[in-house]
């Protein structure tokens, strides 16, 4: 079968796992700070604190911002469920936006509508890689802090400047499905010290010092440490962030890999009528391309002859205002109508042109035969 998503490794990543290993320290060490380092660099940012997923990333901002009960904080429907958790995990209100049809990003016009006096955050997500238009939102949201979800946008740009510095805190998934892959692992970015410090305090349980700090104390009563305030287990270890340093030194390769492959699709299956493509990369906005993500008429229809032929597929997402937990929504109309058209395409780095040639000559035939 061919996958929707498969990790970009080789034998540099099994090394660095393996150096890692023979070093006799796998978690919080020295390989996650090399990593905050690097990546914070790539970002164009002062802070990154590694984390375990994005959902823990996306707690530890609402964390850091003070959202709690009472406040309200505007996401957009069309993304995975975390994104509307981790506002219910901090006892505060998600309040769903449509989105736009074309770009699947949320709806600026919806944001600014939904703003009230309780508005404490605003989480736009950079769905599929493609930014969102971050000056208008900042337009919208005058004071109101933005958090980037930026787990599908590792190395998308908007304007020339890396995703993840564009607002109050940038929020990243390593999963194994994602652009930079570790199997699992997070990690928020930002320009404040002092919030920085206090994520790398609550990602272990409030622990002022972690185990690694530790050791470089040459004093008595190295042991000892202060737990300030309740935090949780959420951190990065070094498996994880030695891996993520040969994926990011990978990232641009990867990801013009993606881009040639949506072309060869965009290409393809330009005449195709039931078919629409999203939007290419423009001026402003540079895409990574974790998601080729087509509407699709048919799209249950085609989802099962591709997969009769060997060829996976996926939907991202369905509207997460539909879910019974987050009880009777108000319609989101744009969001509804275009999740029974969207099917997500085979898009990794070692997808062979042979094989993109044949999903396309795949999806021809299934409209042919109609």
């Amino acid at each position: 079968m061919i996958q929707v998503f498969k990790p970009y490794y080789d034998h540099e990543e099994i090394e660095a796992v393996a150096e890692v290993i023979r070093s006799g320290w796998v978690g919080l060490g020295p390989k996650t700070a090399q990593f905050e380092k690097e990546f914070a660099e790539f970002c164009g940012v002062k802070q990154c604190v590694g984390l375990n997923s994005c959902t823990a990333g996306l707690d530890m901002a609402l964390r850091l911002l003070g959202v709690n009960h009472g406040h309200e904080v505007i996401v957009p429907t069309m993304t995975f469920v975390s994104t509307g958790h981790c506002v219910v995990y901090n006892l505060a209100t998600p309040i769903f936006a449509d989105i736009d049809k074309d770009t699947l990003n949320i709806d600026l016009d919806d944001v600014a509508r939904k703003i009230s006096p309780r508005t404490k955050a605003i989480i736009p997500v950079h769905y599929g890689g493609r930014p969102v238009d971050m000056d208008r939102l900042k337009e919208v949201a005058g004071h109101i802090p933005i958090i980037e979800d930026c787990a599908h946008a590792s190395g998308a740009r908007y304007k020339g400047n890396p995703v993840g510095g564009l607002g109050e805190i940038g929020c990243f998934s390593f999963h194994a499905v994602k652009n930079l892959a570790m199997g699992e692992g997070g990690a928020i970015t930002l320009n404040n010290e002092a919030m920085a410090q206090r994520a790398k305090r609550n990602r272990w349980l409030g622990i002022d010092k972690g185990t690694w700090d530790r050791t470089k104390l040459d004093r008595s009563y190295w042991w000892e440490y202060h737990v300030d305030e309740i935090g949780l287990k959420s951190h990065l270890n070094d498996i994880l962030a030695a891996i993520g340093l040969v994926q990011l030194r990978k990232l641009e390769k990867a990801n013009m890999r993606r881009r040639q492959i949506v072309s060869m699709y965009r290409e393809g299956l330009k005449k195709l009528s039931q078919i629409k493509m999203p939007p290419e990369d423009g001026d402003d906005f540079i895409s990574s391309w974790h998601l080729c993500e087509i509407k699709a008429e048919n799209r249950n229809d085609l989802s099962i002859f591709l997969r009769d032929k060997g060829i996976n597929t996926g939907v991202h997402y369905k509207p997460i205002h539909l879910y019974r937990c987050y009880g009777n929504r108000p319609s989101l109309p744009i969001a509804e109508k275009v999740f029974s058209q969207i099917l997500t395409l085979p898009l990794y780095p070692d997808l062979s042109d042979d094989e993109v040639n044949f999903i396309i000559d795949t999806i021809k035939a299934f409209y042919r035969n109609r």
